[in-house]
């Protein structure tokens, strides 16, 4: 309607990008449905930016997840194998996504340019330094660092962590692979809201985790009510919970126009009385 405010809208969101928008639109490639609008694709952009917003921003549902994640990782191996148990690869069992002397050596190039004030003073009172003690590391640690030192967990350890979040350890491990999956494309700005996920999270085996209560784990319901489960299992971020399913809901109400939104966004039928979302 306006061709001046969609060059503009182009000249900020890249052409390319916005054309990955306009796929649920087209009847086929580059060959949109009759009657859609340049401002309803605009107007999924906007969604999927308000729904990365609500999933991975400052304070917001992944962040909450991944410090309780930290946390309890932090907590338990400092207590089961000391401060620097996790420089002792006996500790660990080697696979092909987790190499200890490659995951040893990232997290001590990442403490020697460390600019926090913490790490400059563990630096300046400590022999041990770069290495640092796990409830430090849990700090500086990246989302994927620390999914791949849970993957090269022993299997007990695994056990207690999971036990937290009422998970079988491979579901927990799942889990958090799931979750740095999608933080990466939340962190690169890929749209989220339509996206198959190339890296599913594996779901427990109770009914309301599956067909017909949740469609499947590849979209992003499964999710959503991945996020919700976990914080329901952090007592001191309930209210925060509430309110974040609430924006939730009002977001999704207001989906992109197109007729299968529900489909594209894994919801199931009555979402909002999910068992697992309520």
């Amino acid at each position: 309607a306006d061709a001046q405010a969609a060059i503009d809208f182009l000249q900020h969101i890249n052409y390319y990008r916005f054309s990955l928008f306009c796929l649920p639109f087209e009847d086929s490639r580059h060959q949109f449905a009759k009657g859609v609008t340049f401002e309803q694709v605009q107007a999924a952009c906007e969604f999927d930016r308000d729904l990365r917003d609500l999933v991975t921003e400052a304070l917001e549902a992944l962040e909450v997840v991944e410090l309780d994640f930290r946390t309890a990782v932090a907590c338990h191996f400092g207590e089961q194998y000391g401060p620097f148990g996790h420089v002792a690869p006996g500790n660990f069992f080697e696979s092909r996504r987790f190499v200890h002397a490659k995951w040893i050596g990232i997290l001590r190039d990442d403490a020697r340019r460390s600019s926090e004030e913490f790490v400059k003073h563990f630096k300046l009172h400590y022999d041990e330094f770069p290495d640092l003690p796990i409830w430090v590391l849990a700090e500086t640690l990246s989302f994927g660092g620390l999914s791949r030192m849970c993957s090269g967990m022993l299997k007990r350890d695994r056990k207690v962590i999971a036990q937290r979040y009422g998970l079988q350890p491979l579901d927990w491990l799942s889990w958090l692979h799931h979750l740095t999956y999608v933080r990466n494309l939340c962190a690169h700005h890929a749209r989220l809201w339509d996206r198959t996920w190339s890296i599913k999270p594996q779901l427990p085996a109770a009914r309301v985790w599956q067909p017909p209560h949740l469609p499947g784990n590849n979209r992003l319901f499964a999710t959503l009510l991945i996020l919700n489960y976990l914080m329901a299992h952090c007592p001191t971020v309930t209210g925060y919970a509430a309110k974040w399913r609430s924006r939730v809901e009002t977001l999704i109400d207001k989906p992109p126009e197109v007729t299968n939104a529900a489909d594209l966004m894994g919801l199931a039928t009555n979402w909002k009385t999910h068992p697992l979302w309520k």
